[in-house]
């Protein structure tokens, strides 16, 4: 029998340490709506790795679904496991910039890096941000170290990963990206700009509910659209058996379930197998950790405020928001993905869209979501990515790995750039913005691109002054729906 919440109090769980386990089924219901959306959208969109994992880690297919499933099971867990009441997803604005890193050469001219010195530098990128957040957290000073950082630096450091992320896709790897399925990649990217940021379907959209079911499946849209055009649509080449063009995109069904082969991936992949990283890995990643937590210590602001508006909405349900808590489980998580799935930056504090979505109708009412937890956890199918064992699915979804990875990237590109240019506040601090982008965007090692951010700030700029980095004080490290109605 169901443990009953009584109104006005935290949805019941186990308690251990600072976290709250909450058992699916048990501690909450599923929320059908969001089970749906979410065995696809957040499904698919975590397949998007899967690309990375076997063009630029060496992976076989096989492979690479153990690991996003590792991975998915631990961005499942900060809801299930830890108790936080954010949709997570990735530090999505840092990928540009670890893909930057590992398609760049070793010693900055010649050799690439092996499939196994780039997992270990996931694993060391991934440590150090663990020890990162976990200092900051622990010490209370990461609000202290956020509003310290000047606004320049910050613009810069989003705007870069934004560069990054366009010239990834549109530049440096273009005949992967692009020239396979041009005509797919361009309507999911336009699909989903649409959907997500044009100015006019947000006001149709308020005026039609069928389009607002559409805008609210997020990705999933794009990825339809890419699907049916993309088998229509000639690629160029020739089947020699028949004569007949070949499509952009080629759909294999195979029936049937399957356990991805996790020793193989791990004897691949983890520091137990291949190796732990060296010092020297720790300090040429250390850049990429800290531009993480800025990016995360955002997250959990933006988090924390789509909370605060609808929480007068629902007295019966109490949330909790804590960021020392939230700080914890992201560097257990990091952990944990470090040494046996790495991949940076795929432990995040909070998919934005995801968790608008959620939000939003557990403000309607108990009537619509029993519970924020039992939204989440079943958006992320209980913890449990069954998707990745279902092989037709499997199947459907892998001609379109790469678009989706793609449109990840662009979609990133699109809002980081207007979100940095939101920043700085002055033109010189737009100017010293735009050249730290650009060095992260263009230079191998991140340290150029940190090293000319903060020397350009400190002679052009000029950092906080020590009123401003006391205003810090006045922000909470543990927050409620008591405290925030």
């Amino acid at each position: 029998m169901r443990p009953t919440r009584t109104p006005g109090q935290v949805q019941p769980g186990i308690n251990w340490g600072p976290f709250t386990l909450r058992i699916p089924f048990y501690h909450t219901r599923p929320e059908w709506p969001e089970f749906l959306q979410g065995i696809f959208v957040a499904g698919a969109t975590g397949l998007a790795v899967i690309h990375i994992l076997v063009a630029d880690f060496g992976l076989t297919f096989e492979e690479a679904v153990a690991c996003a499933f590792i991975q998915s099971v631990l961005i499942g867990s900060a809801t299930i496991v830890f108790g936080e009441p954010f949709a997570p997803g990735w530090i999505t604005p840092a990928l540009p910039l670890v893909l930057n890193l590992i398609a760049t050469t070793g010693d900055g001219e010649s050799e690439l890096y092996s499939s196994s010195e780039k997992f270990q530098l996931m694993t060391a990128v991934s440590l150090n941000f663990a020890i990162l957040l976990f200092l900051l957290g622990v010490t209370g000073l990461g609000k202290r170290f956020i509003l310290w950082l000047p606004d320049a630096l910050k613009g810069g450091i989003i705007l870069g990963a934004a560069i990054a992320a366009l010239k990834r896709i549109l530049v440096d790897d273009a005949d992967r990206f692009l020239d396979p399925h041009p005509v797919s990649t361009i309507v999911a990217v336009s699909c989903c700009l649409i959907l997500s940021f044009s100015i006019p379907f947000q006001r149709w959209k308020r005026r039609y509910k069928p389009l607002a079911l559409i805008a609210s499946l997020g990705l999933l849209p794009g990825f339809v659209a890419a699907a049916i055009v993309g088998s229509m649509v000639p690629s160029g080449n020739i089947d020699p058996e028949t004569g007949k063009a070949i499509p952009e995109l080629v759909f294999n069904f195979q029936w049937g379930f399957q356990i991805p082969p996790f020793a193989d991936m791990l004897a691949k992949a983890s520091p137990f197998s291949i190796g732990w990283p060296t010092m020297e890995m720790y300090l040429t990643t250390f850049p990429l950790a800290l531009i993480g937590y800025v990016i995360v210590f955002g997250d959990l602001i933006t988090g924390h405020e789509i909370l605060k508006d609808a929480i007068p909405d629902r007295p019966d349900d109490k949330i909790e928001v804590d960021f020392n808590r939230s700080h914890y489980s992201l560097a257990i998580r990091n952990v944990l993905m470090g040494l046996f799935a790495p991949l940076f930056p795929t432990q995040g504090a909070l998919w934005t869209g995801v968790h608008v979505i959620i939000v939003q109708r557990w403000r309607e009412g108990a009537q619509s979501m029993e519970s924020l937890y039992s939204g989440i956890a079943s958006y992320y199918v209980f913890g449990i990515p069954m998707l990745y064992l279902v092989t037709p699915v499997i199947m459907l979804l892998s001609p379109l790995l790469g678009i989706a990875l793609a449109l990840t990237l662009i979609l990133t590109g699109f809002a980081c750039a207007y979100v940095a240019m939101g920043i700085p506040k002055t033109q010189i601090e737009r100017g010293v913005a735009i050249l730290t982008a650009v060095c992260l965007a263009f230079f191998s090692s991140p340290w150029i691109g940190m090293a000319v951010g903060v020397l350009a700030t400190i002679f052009l700029v000029g950092f906080p002054t020590k009123k401003i980095v006391e205003e810090a004080d006045d922000t909470p490290s543990n927050l409620s729906s008591d405290q925030t109605a």
